[in-house]
């Protein structure tokens, strides 16, 4: 009877080491968990092109600054187009590492970015849920539109502050951001003392309707505020609280890549480092995303080296423009 106990007892051990050995094998590795892309793809949706002097060129464009912005934060850039499908566009969502929504001017609710934009939005809603990273980013206009999505409504109003450099109003939670947390003291110091942040904006939300909003106040954070020319009280930073999305009012892009003489760009060492730090920020938010191409040819022709910057310098407030 001893002997038959041992055998038995000697088969549950291995039955168990077995179980415990496929278990491991189904379950993410550390490494697996800790995986990091170091050669992310973000995406960039094109904007819709409104203005008579550049419908010669095409029909939507991506200002040079983004890309050079984006590159400059060690990524790869992605042209997204407005005329995909929908099958497409889950397509493309699955080999990006991230979405960057510029600024710009449409309407956020029924334009083909606005659709689009959506669209985006619910599949990162979805992947970040079950685990696959993916970051978004909004900058001016498109901060605008992530307090649509979220909120399911148009609450922007009157928030003016056009071709005005500004330093930012750090809230209480932005120290302790993901992305401000680890900001050398000498540069958050200089953020809000000193005007690092352009401002090319007429509408924004204001903290009081943030506030008052539910969806919005339980989805992000406000990191940063700002006056407006109107005395409006606008939210200008902006960090999800559960998911990888990021919004700020201003223009991080111009501090570095941007030189109209009259526009008030910032230019000064404190400004472009801030610059630095959100490029950088975003993109190694990327790198958590281990979306990718399917082969090296098709990542290829994917990116926006395959197309040309046109000098726009004599015509718009940028230097260079990508037409599409």
């Amino acid at each position: 009877m001893r002997k038959k106990n041992q055998a038995f007892m000697g088969f549950a051990t291995l039955l168990f080491l077995a179980c415990c050995l496929c278990i491991c094998k189904s379950m993410p590795t550390e490494v697996q968990r800790q995986a990091v892309n170091d050669r992310p793809v973000i995406g960039v949706l094109t904007q819709i092109v409104s203005d008579d002097v550049m419908k010669p060129f095409g029909r939507t464009y991506i200002p040079a600054s983004y890309v050079k912005y984006l590159e400059s934060g060690g990524s790869r850039v992605m042209p997204i187009r407005l005329t995909h499908t929908d099958v497409e566009y889950e397509n493309i969502f699955k080999k990006i590492n991230g979405l960057l929504l510029i600024g710009g001017a449409v309407n956020l609710e029924t334009s083909d970015f606005a659709r689009v934009a959506k669209l985006f939005y619910k599949l990162a809603l979805e992947a970040n849920d079950a685990g696959d990273v993916f970051p978004i980013w909004g900058t001016c206009m498109g901060l605008q539109l992530l307090t649509v999505l979220v909120a399911g409504k148009n609450l922007l109003t009157e928030t003016t502050a056009e071709n005005i450099a500004l330093p930012l109003n750090l809230t209480t939670e932005a120290y302790s951001s993901r992305i401000f947390r680890d900001v050398p003291p000498d540069l958050i110091k200089a953020v809000t003392q000193e005007p690092l942040t352009g401002n090319f904006h007429h509408y924004g939300v204001e903290v009081k309707t943030f506030m008052e909003n539910e969806d919005l106040q339980s989805f992000f954070s406000i990191l940063s505020t700002n006056v407006a020319e109107n005395g409006a009280h606008f939210v200008s930073t902006i960090e999800g609280k559960k998911y990888p999305f990021y919004g700020v009012q201003w223009h991080p892009e111009v501090n570095r890549f941007q030189w109209k003489s009259n526009l008030n760009f910032p230019h000064s060492r404190h400004a472009v480092q801030l610059s630095s730090w959100m490029a950088e920020f975003f993109v190694n938010e990327g790198r958590r995303s281990l979306h990718q191409f399917d082969n090296p040819e098709e990542e290829a022709s994917s990116l926006i080296y395959s197309y040309t910057p046109i000098y726009a310098g004599n015509f718009t407030g940028y230097e260079q423009i990508y037409f599409f």
